[in-house]
């Protein structure tokens, strides 16, 4: 089923169908709805522009689990002991 919004609405909102379309995207990627490639698609934009999209919203592009943010703390662990 299309979702439509009307040219009015948009005005409203002081947006074009563009704008809406980027900070839909926006949105379903913060709420993990949609992955980089997906949003950047959804948007019409390259990976680099939806990126900076999301940077200038303040939604991280990157977000570790628990478990590899722990690997990264062992790897600088043990980036400082030698090796046998």
């Amino acid at each position: 089923m299309p979702l439509i919004i009307s040219d009015e609405q948009l005005e409203s909102l002081q947006m074009d169908e563009r704008s809406a379309r980027i900070e839909i995207a926006c949105r379903l990627f913060d709420a993990e709805r949609l992955s980089l490639p997906g949003a950047a698609r959804f948007a019409g934009l390259g990976r680099a522009e939806m990126e900076g999209e999301l940077r200038r919203r303040g939604i991280a592009i990157y977000r570790p689990t628990v478990e590899e943010l722990r690997q990264d703390l062992d790897v600088l662990r043990n980036m400082g002991e030698p090796q046998p």
